[in-house]
């Protein structure tokens, strides 16, 4: 019976995160430890920002939807307020899109919107 190494298994581990690290400046991208911290902190990042994106696209969205029915004399929590009494359920993504590439149909969104509030 011969005694377990592990050899293999961490070469392995360490070639996964060499591989990871490529492309970092310095001994970020050759030296096992400076790579395995800037690796580490990299996914701890992502792990974030992929949070974090979801939050930033939505603030988009609402800033050019607020600017869109500003420009037809109404404000954003007005037009959505319009919306929901209208029952229509658009995402702000498409209401965003619909803002910047069909103008007439937006336009008719906020004059719908403005009847609601107005009855």
């Amino acid at each position: 019976m011969s005694r377990v190494k592990s050899r293999v298994a961490s070469r392995r581990r360490r070639k996964k995160i060499l591989k990871a690290a490529k492309g970092y400046w310095g001994g970020r991208g050759t030296l096992i430890r400076s790579a395995t911290e800037a690796v580490h902190r990299a996914w701890a990042y992502s792990y974030r920002d992929r949070r974090v994106r979801k939050r930033e696209f939505r603030k988009l969205w609402i800033a050019r939807i607020n600017a869109a029915t500003r420009d037809e004399g109404m404000t954003y929590s007005r037009f959505i307020n319009g919306l929901r009494k209208a029952e229509i359920e658009l995402d702000r993504k498409t209401l965003s899109e619909m803002a910047i590439w069909d103008k007439e149909a937006f336009s008719r969104l906020v004059t719908l919107a403005r009847e609601q509030i107005e009855n």
